[in-house]
């Protein structure tokens, strides 16, 4: 839509997959199905985990956090993306976009930093056993979970601040949420300065984590291969397994989405990525830990057992 110096808005109006609109109908039924399978998968999880004493361990209060982190994540975005493909396009309000996408940077940054966590957990129980109960207590824990959770909060106020500070010219936001660069493609004057922020913030965030969690995995797998028997050192990799796919997808899919030239990809190619990391990547957390983690399906069947006896 033409941007007009003269026009001021105070509501959006989220496009969403108006160029498919021929599959709209489809895509309602595969993502409704795909949203109810993670939202089921994420709360079986955080339920097995409060009630089975067998998993009230650093490793799996994290997967617990991280479950909780992603059923409200998705809440943020796709509710709303399912109701524009119903035809339920119904306006957003300039306070409203701002509200979906504090929670979406607060919560994406926090499953960030939780998934570091859980590398770092990783690390200590593989390479420091010994003093594995000692360092890795109920307060570090607690502390490395506000952590992650006070860094989403604290980039998210900088980030929303900086962008619904600008002037807005046009109405349709090209993408089914409000995101940071199609919200500022709406604005009347340079966003270059917030660009810059985007980049800067997009860097910290991604590749910082990203880069602690490669250096903690250099130390676990030479801690691996010094292992003597075949069997320890398959025990210990299948330990780091889940972990090391969900972050590889996580990451993988937020470098191309923010770390990206902004002008490389169209909008349908956008919005696919997005479609990535908040609809595939959230379902992957409980599939990944319930289908290749033991200790979680063992603690899935006994709690089935009991509620059958």
């Amino acid at each position: 839509m033409k941007k007009e110096n003269h026009t001021v808005v105070s509501e959006f109006v989220l496009q969403g997959f108006s160029s498919l609109h021929e599959y709209q109908l489809t895509l309602f039924i595969v993502f409704l199905a795909l949203y109810i399978l993670t939202l089921s998968g994420n709360v079986i999880i955080v339920t097995i985990i409060g009630l089975d004493h067998h998993l009230h361990t650093p490793m799996y209060f994290f997967l617990s956090m991280l479950s909780a982190s992603e059923t409200v994540y998705t809440l943020v975005v796709i509710p709303r993306m399912l109701s524009n493909l119903v035809g339920l396009n119904e306006p957003i309000s300039l306070g409203g976009c701002a509200t979906q996408m504090f929670f979406f940077i607060t919560l994406a940054i926090n499953n960030c930093f939780l998934l570091t966590a859980m590398g770092y957990d990783r690390y200590v129980a593989i390479c420091n056993p010994l003093r594995y109960s000692v360092i890795m207590n109920k307060r570090m824990c607690i502390q490395l979970v506000w952590g992650a959770c006070g860094t989403g909060l604290t980039v998210a106020v900088t980030q929303v601040s900086a962008v619904f500070r600008l002037p807005f010219c046009a109405s349709e936001v090209a993408h089914f949420f409000c995101d940071i660069r199609p919200v500022m493609k709406l604005s009347c004057i340079d966003t270059t300065v917030n660009e810059i922020l985007t980049l800067i913030i997009s860097v910290l965030v991604i590749l910082v984590p990203m880069s602690l969690i490669f250096i903690t995995y250099i130390f676990i797998i030479s801690t691996i291969l010094k292992i003597a028997s075949a069997e320890g050192r398959k025990k210990a990799f299948a330990t780091c397994a889940s972990h090391i796919t969900v972050v590889i997808v996580h990451y993988g899919c937020a470098s191309i989405a923010y770390l990206k030239p902004k002008s490389e990809n169209t909008k349908d190619e956008d919005q696919l990525i997005s479609v990535t990391y908040t609809v595939i990547t959230p379902l992957l957390n409980p599939v990944v830990y319930t289908l290749r983690n033991k200790e979680v399906r063992e603690a899935l069947c006994r709690a089935i057992g009991k509620k059958l006896s």
